[in-house]
């Protein structure tokens, strides 16, 4: 049975899948944390919701879209196995999520290398 964190992040995904990650900074504690390996790290909401701004325009230019392949999770924290696709191909990762109170308080992905042509 899915615990708290769990749903949260499935209603992250789901979300996400919608494509305006805007709509993402709500699930975000006022302090959450949040590190991208590419893009950097964002303290507060307000950090978050400026950075996920950006992922939507980021995104849209790239074609870039991401498909959630497993999330596991319990009440306080949650992994989701994701692949992103874009027109270079696919790449995996990992997202690693604290959760509390129902709202994220943090979150990092983690992605696999780039495919060596």
């Amino acid at each position: 049975m899915a615990g708290e964190a769990q749903r949260v992040i499935e209603q992250f995904w789901k979300i996400q899948d919608e494509g305006d990650y805007t709509k993402l900074a709500p699930l975000f504690a006022e302090d959450a944390l949040l590190e991208d390996p590419v893009w950097g790290r964002y303290e507060g909401r307000g950090a978050i919701l400026e950075f996920m701004t950006t992922m939507v325009k980021e995104v849209g230019a790239r074609q870039i879209n991401f498909t959630v392949d497993e999330i596991c999770g319990d009440n306080h924290a949650v992994w989701a196995r994701w692949t992103m696709h874009s027109p270079e191909g696919s790449r995996g990762g990992v997202g690693i999520y604290k959760v509390a109170d129902g709202q994220l308080t943090y979150y990092r992905d983690y992605m696999d290398p780039p495919a060596e042509e």
